[in-house]
């Protein structure tokens, strides 16, 4: 196998992608602004999907994108049996997750995974224990965190401009009886969208304001039934909507609802209160500018950076792919997409070569899903649930029947994830 942690730095690393579908194809589109922007340092010597059909074209695609065709494996075997990958980009259904990346770390694979880490505490702990064993690289692909408003409002966090942090608001309701992205969100034993989304929203909360300590609220099923592009009715077996009350280790409450359903006007607030004033931050992937609001007036954009100074530097990386401000400057969706998602494809990259953790390493994407699980394992116990209870699998009835279908339960399955932020 081709080794990266050999003692001295590699120029390139060798990857193969895991999952051909339409993440696997947004994450090309990432390789593919690193390399327009001369900031890609991988080969995609490989790719990898159990629909041959699906791997061949993205392969065509690669060669068209990338300037040279990977090969292509339709069998998890023969990319553990190939000695010239050294890493894995997992964007397979969540569900799959930990059964590709524990044989891959296992073999000293670094993995870059996409979120959620895995379905229930079990499977994320599967994969910290093999990535800790192996010393291979584990980070957990997180997007959301990487755009230059959310970075901003970090900063201004951090920087005291809001003085004590109370209270912080996350809202977003409103949709129609169409399935999310693919019918698999809608099934628990694959992985609710009321995870996949929920983790892109507890983990900016830690991204802002330290790590979580507690939760209470439920999920709910809020469209029993919902319709493809084509009519085709899906019955719904998970969770499509997340409400749920959180308070972080600082003493801040966050009220988070995501109900992705019911007809009209969509509603979208992300905010954070102080004793120093309050500030907006606008939807995700989006150049809308945050804005701190306070006694003496609104400032915002341009003005908040220049008083922000040194406290809110974006790395060459985010300004080459997303520009000055980290937004996108109103390109394309599909070109602002590419350019989150080549950030943190870089980051990942540059720690197997650089020796530097991820900045969202496994364990930071497991406590992101054991946030999300905490809401829906309080709506059981009808209380509220210490996060260190799921992280330690001392609280985990929600999560039972899952573990079953993954082949997870019963006395040798790992717990005692260590509850602390990375």
């Amino acid at each position: 196998m081709h080794s990266v942690n050999d003692g001295r730095q590699e120029s390139r690393l060798p990857l193969c992608l895991v999952g051909c579908g339409g993440m696997g194809r947004r994450h090309l589109s990432g390789y593919a602004a690193l390399s327009r922007a001369g900031l890609w340092r991988a080969d995609l010597v490989a790719v990898f999907d159990v629909r041959r059909e699906a791997a061949e074209a993205v392969a065509d695609d690669a060669e068209r994108l990338l300037g040279n065709r990977p090969r292509v494996h339709t069998e998890l075997a023969a990319v553990l049996d190939d000695g010239d990958i050294a890493a894995l980009d997992v964007v397979t259904d969540p569900s799959t997750h930990h059964a590709i990346a524990v044989p891959a770390l296992e073999s000293g694979r670094h993995i870059l995974c996409e979120k959620p880490l895995g379905l229930t505490i079990r499977a994320c702990q599967a994969m910290l224990d093999a990535a800790r064993s192996s010393g291979a690289v584990l980070a957990t692909a997180e997007n959301y965190r990487r755009g230059g408003p959310n970075r901003m409002a970090r900063a201004v966090v951090k920087a005291g401009l809001l003085g004590r942090p109370y209270l912080m608001v996350q809202q977003l309701v409103g949709g129609t009886d169409r399935v999310v992205i693919t019918p698999w969100r809608h099934r628990k034993q694959r992985g609710t969208i009321a995870l996949d989304m929920g983790v892109h929203l507890t983990d900016l909360v830690e991204f802002y304001l330290g790590p979580i300590a507690s939760a209470y609220g439920r999920g709910l099923i809020a469209e029993p039934v919902r319709r493809t592009a084509d009519g085709e009715p899906v019955e719904a077996t998970g969770e499509d909507s997340l409400l749920g009350q959180f308070r972080t280790v600082s003493g801040v409450e966050v009220q988070l609802a995501y109900l992705p359903a019911g007809p009209g006007h969509r509603y979208v607030q992300r905010t954070i209160h102080g004793s120093a004033g309050s500030m907006a931050i606008p939807p995700d992937r989006t150049d809308g500018e945050v804005e701190l609001r306070r006694a003496d007036g609104v400032v915002r954009g341009r003005e908040l950076a220049a008083e922000l100074g040194e406290a809110f530097v974006l790395d060459d990386t985010t300004v080459a792919l997303l520009g000055p401000d980290g937004t996108g400057g109103g390109a394309p969706f599909a070109e602002v997409d590419a350019g989150y998602l080549g950030v943190e494809i870089a980051d990942f990259v540059s720690a197997v070569l650089d020796g530097h953790p991820p900045e969202v390493d496994g364990l930071a994407g497991t406590r992101a899903v054991a946030a999300v699980l905490a809401v829906l394992e309080s709506a059981a116990l009808d209380r509220s649930v210490r996060l260190d209870d799921v992280l330690t699998g001392a609280v985990r009835s929600y999560q039972d029947d899952i573990d079953e279908v993954l082949g997870l339960a019963g006395p040798g399955a790992s717990e005692g994830t260590e509850a602390r932020p990375a």
